[in-house]
């Protein structure tokens, strides 16, 4: 049932608002610094070569392990959301208001732009790696495999952090997030890039100036 709420300015100027936010934008550095660096390394230590099973198990590990540590440092302040669908999600149910998903998701996108800006320099100008569908597929087929594993994401989100009626799962929420989506990446890696996070697509694609695809990686998720 969708419970939107629009919030009020006065709200989100609020030290705790601010707090929040700075939260956001901070976890999502973090883990997109440490998901979209998995793939830098694994293109420099390969010299570009194709991904292959080995070098797929450690990305998603990257962002299954990132994932838990940024949800784990921000719960407490902003939810740990980290990604534009989960707050989306949220907003929809009603857990949060319009105008802090809005201020989410700036934070979020920022802290991914911001991210892979620090990838390109301390990497020497490396490339930043930015999500696409893998060729023999069409991007409503990639939008699909967006659709179905965000919505396993936010599923997953839903039964561990946000029903009020789950109890206390302490950290198990955390560690559920980031295998669901550790699993999610090694299921869909090959076909879609396996995102689930429109943030986590947005940063590459502007660094990178490969902007054309980036809408699958906004409707799917937020779809999901």
């Amino acid at each position: 049932m969708v419970k939107l709420a629009f919030g009020s300015f006065g709200d989100s100027f609020s030290v705790g608002s601010l707090k929040a936010y700075l939260a956001e934008f901070i976890a999502t550095l973090l883990f997109v610094f440490a998901g979209v660096g998995s793939a830098i390394a694994y293109g420099k230590l390969t010299a570009d070569a194709a991904l292959d099973p080995a070098g797929l198990v450690a990305v998603a590990v990257a962002h299954a392990f990132a994932l838990f540590v940024g949800v784990s440092i921000a719960a407490n302040i902003s939810g740990g959301h980290l990604n534009p669908a989960v707050t989306f999600g949220l907003a929809v149910g009603g857990n949060i208001t319009i105008l802090t998903a809005i201020f989410y998701w700036i934070a979020q996108c920022f802290g991914s732009i911001v991210a892979c800006l620090l990838l390109q320099f301390v990497t020497n100008g490396l490339s930043v790696p930015a999500h696409g569908v893998a060729s023999g597929m069409t991007a409503v087929e990639g939008m699909v495999m967006e659709i179905v594993i965000t919505f396993a994401l936010v599923y997953t989100v839903y039964a561990t952090a946000a029903d009020p009626k789950k109890g206390s799962l302490g950290t198990i929420a955390p560690i559920a997030i980031g295998f669901i989506v550790g699993a999610n990446i090694l299921a869909a890696g090959p076909f879609s890039g396996g995102s689930m996070n429109p943030a986590r697509s947005f940063g590459p694609a502007v660094v990178s100036g490969n902007l054309s695809g980036n809408w699958i990686y906004w409707v799917g998720p937020l779809i999901g």
